[in-house]
């Protein structure tokens, strides 16, 4: 990635243009965590500065939007610890499905809405922003066995959930 390079380098405008490359889906990961576009947005905020000033410290810049991703994950589990709260999925899901035009199925977004934190998180990391088993990892400070088996676990929750409709509305449980 060039523009990471030249972002390292002084370049402002640089870095201005790979953040808007990633920032849809950076926000999008900020949400899944906080649910309130408010505290998203303030994550993201924080993320990008802290990115800014760290900038020099990414090695390898292929790994910029991982590296976000991990940053913003980061900032969001601050921002989620110092308010101390919860939201219970039933308000998420009203107020995200009328926000969200990347949802096509909904009964798909409500049961991955109703996962566990970490199970939900490699459950969007890898099919929403398409990220793969590595880059899962690295964004998270997990292995990548810890990984697939949250993806097998979460895959089959979601398959037991969409397949029996009498459990909507029950949170999907499960170990990790």
């Amino acid at each position: 990635m060039n523009e990471v390079k030249k972002a390292q380098g002084g370049d402002r405008r640089a870095f201005v243009n790979i953040i808007r490359e990633v920032e849809s889906d950076l926000y999008g990961m900020a949400h899944s965590i906080l649910r309130n576009e408010q505290d998203s947005a303030d994550a993201l905020q924080e993320a990008i500065l802290r990115a800014y000033k760290s900038l020099g410290t990414l090695r390898d810049g292929s790994l910029f939007k991982t590296w976000m991703y991990r940053i913003v994950i980061n900032e969001s589990n601050k921002i989620a610890n110092k308010r101390s709260r919860s939201v219970t999925v039933s308000e998420f899901s009203h107020h995200q499905m009328s926000i969200s035009g990347e949802y096509e199925n909904i009964e798909l977004h409500e049961a991955v809405e109703q996962l566990e934190e970490p199970m939900r998180i490699v459950i969007m990391l890898r099919y929403f922003y398409d990220l793969n088993i590595k880059e899962i990892s690295k964004a998270l400070d997990i292995s990548e066995s810890l990984v697939k088996t949250r993806l097998y676990r979460a895959r089959k929750s979601l398959l037991r959930k969409l397949s029996n409709p009498g459990e909507r509305g029950t949170p999907i449980h499960g170990r990790y």
